[in-house]
């Protein structure tokens, strides 16, 4: 199937590019971001799309981005996403794929509004004890960083930490390992679905809307001695 991947810039959906990669029925063949158009980077996230686009170009796939006006009413988000799905249709795609891991009316939701649709909803993470799969992630090579966190979830301090074992060991027992309620959200910089690293540097840390951002910045080669992306 021609699929779609739902592409937030973190580490789920960068994974779920990795599984599906192993799946011989299934063939990614551009990724998804939704952004919010007044300040150019992912909501919730904080991602700029500078990153989304050296990710991209690292995972060897277009990447479509979607600008959401900011505040987005659920009838503005629904009626954009309707006409980007129909336009995919057309052009033949048959699956989106989304990295959702256990949040049952997420998903629900997701196969309600494609039913009908032409696209078949695939969740290649479904299921998995996040424990276990946060450690798979980190031992099976994946750089990421704690870009968002909600501090009524998750003490302010674990944002711009990398996403790593002594990451896991220090989170609360009552947050997910994968921040799947919501305690955290996160960018990849490297990782197997990737053909080479992002230089990224961890910047400023700010309270906005309630969330502590973290602002990642791709390095230039005069910070970095090397380009945006480094090859392996």
């Amino acid at each position: 199937m021609k699929t779609i991947l739902s592409w937030s810039s973190g580490k789920d959906s960068a994974w779920s590019l990795h599984e599906l990669r192993s799946d011989p029925a299934v063939e990614v063949v551009s990724l998804l971001t939704t952004i919010n158009a007044t300040s150019d980077r992912v909501a919730m996230h904080g991602v700029r799309r500078s990153i989304l686009e050296v990710q991209a170009a690292a995972a060897g796939l277009p990447l479509h981005v979607v600008p959401l006006p900011w505040p987005c009413s659920n009838a503005d988000y629904e009626r954009l996403m309707g006409d980007y799905v129909r336009a995919q249709v057309a052009d033949g795609i048959e699956a989106m794929a989304f990295g959702d891991l256990f949040l049952e009316d997420i998903r629900r939701y997701r196969e309600a509004k494609l039913q009908g649709s032409g696209l078949t909803p695939l969740f290649p993470l479904w299921g998995k004890p996040t424990r276990a799969l946060a450690e798979t992630m980190i031992d099976g090579g994946l750089i990421t960083y704690v870009t968002t966190v909600d501090p009524a979830k998750l003490d302010a301090s674990f944002a711009g930490r990398c996403f790593d074992r002594a990451f896991l060991e220090d989170l609360p027992a009552n947050v997910d390992p994968c921040g799947e309620n919501g305690e955290f959200h996160t960018c990849v910089a490297d990782g197997p679905m990737f053909d080479c690293a992002l230089s990224i540097a961890v910047g400023d840390v700010a309270m906005r809307d309630g969330f502590v951002f973290t602002d990642l910045q791709l390095l230039q080669p005069d910070q970095s001695g090397r380009d945006h992306a480094n090859t392996r």
